[in-house]
C-alpha cells in the first residue's frame, strides 16, 4: 500500500508538471482530426458532427477525462470550410473548457488532390482547485495555484493535403504558451502534430487503413501513435493502435447507416501506472449530413 501511495504521488507530480503538459490522447484519433488541425474543416464535402468521450485510467482517482464535440462543413463556395471544436478536459484539480472556431481554404488540383490551409481561434477557460493536491513539501512552488474562470485566448494553424484515399497533415493547434495559474512554472505547452494515412484494397470486401500521428512538445518525449484498421464491407471497422512506450489499444466501429457511425475503444498502458487502474475506454459517435442530391455513397475513411 505504501508503494502504491508513493507511486501515485510521483505520477501526480508528472501529470501536473507544466514542462510535460500534453494535449489529450485518443485511441480513435482518426475520427478526431479537427481537434488538432483546422485545415481539416470541410474536407469531406459534407457536414459532419462527431462526439468523442475518453475515460483514462479507470479506477484511478483524479484520472483524465476528456470529451470533444466537433462540427464542420464546406460552404456553398466549396473552397471555404468552417467548423467548431468544443472540449471539456478534467485531470485532478485542473479543468479546462475550450471552444474554437475553425476556418479552412482549399486549393484543388487536376489529379483530384486538394491542399487546405486552416486557422483556428478561440479560448480555454481554466479552473484549478489546488486543495485537491497534497505534497510532502510545504508551500511547494511547483504545485498549481487556485484559479477561477481564467480565460486564455489562443490561435492555431494547419495544412491538410489529401485525396479520397490518402492524406497528410501538419499543424499546431495552439501557438501561445499561456500560464495555467498566472505563474511562470505552469505553462500550457505548444504542440506540433504531423499525421498521415492511406486506404489500401486488400480484397473484394476488405480495405486496410494504416495511419500514424506524431506529436512534438518541447520538454516532453516524442509521442507517436500508429494504427491499422480493417474495413469490412464498408460497414465494420476493426482496428489496433500502439502509442510509443505508452499504450496499446483496440477499437471497433460500426456503420449503422451511411450517415451514422458508432465506435468504442480501449487501451492498456505499458508503464507502471497500469497496475493501479482498470484501463482506458472511449466512445465515439459520428453523423454525416450530405449537402447535395447525390447523397453519401460510402463511409468516410478519414
Amino acid at each position: 500500500m505504501k508503494n502504491k501511495i508513493i507511486y501515485i504521488i510521483l505520477a501526480s507530480a508528472s501529470i501536473f508538471s507544466a514542462k510535460a503538459q500534453q494535449e489529450a490522447h485518443f485511441t480513435q484519433f482518426a475520427d478526431n482530426q479537427l481537434f488538432v488541425n483546422p485545415a481539416y474543416a470541410g474536407s469531406n464535402e459534407i457536414l459532419n458532427a462527431t462526439v468523442l468521450h475518453r475515460q483514462q485510467w479507470v479506477g484511478f482517482t483524479g484520472a483524465p477525462q476528456t470529451s470533444t464535440f466537433s462540427m464542420h462543413s464546406p460552404l456553398s463556395y466549396e473552397s471555404v470550410g468552417l467548423g467548431i471544436t468544443m472540449v471539456s478536459d478534467q485531470i485532478g484539480p485542473l479543468s479546462q473548457n475550450m471552444i474554437y472556431g475553425d476556418f479552412s481554404y482549399t486549393l484543388k488540383f487536376n489529379n483530384q488532390s486538394k491542399l487546405a490551409f486552416g486557422m483556428k481561434a478561440g479560448m480555454n477557460v481554466i479552473n484549478i482547485n489546488s486543495s485537491e493536491l497534497s505534497t510532502a513539501t510545504e508551500n511547494d512552488p511547483n504545485l498549481l495555484k487556485d484559479v477561477r474562470n481564467q480565460v486564455n485566448p489562443n490561435l492555431g494553424f494547419g495544412v491538410y493535403y489529401h485525396s479520397k484515399n490518402w492524406f497528410f497533415g501538419a499543424s499546431t493547434p495552439k501557438i501561445f504558451e499561456s500560464s495555467y495559474d498566472q505563474t511562470s512554472l505552469n505553462i500550457e505547452q505548444r504542440h506540433f502534430f504531423v499525421n498521415a494515412g492511406t486506404v489500401l484494397k486488400a480484397g473484394s470486401n476488405l480495405k486496410l487503413r494504416p495511419m500514424v500521428q506524431a506529436k512534438f512538445t518541447e520538454g516532453a518525449p516524442l509521442s507517436l501513435d500508429a494504427a491499422i484498421t480493417g474495413i469490412i464491407q464498408e460497414r465494420v471497422f476493426i482496428g489496433a493502435m500502439y502509442r510509443l512506450n505508452a499504450a496499446g489499444g483496440f477499437f471497433v466501429q460500426y456503420q449503422l447507416a451511411p450517415t451514422f457511425r458508432i465506435g468504442v475503444g480501449t487501451e492498456i498502458g505499458l508503464t507502471e501506472i497500469r497496475k493501479y487502474n482498470d484501463g482506458t475506454f472511449e466512445l465515439m459517435l459520428s453523423y454525416d449530413l450530405a449537402r447535395s442530391k447525390t447523397g453519401i455513397k460510402s463511409p468516410r475513411y478519414f
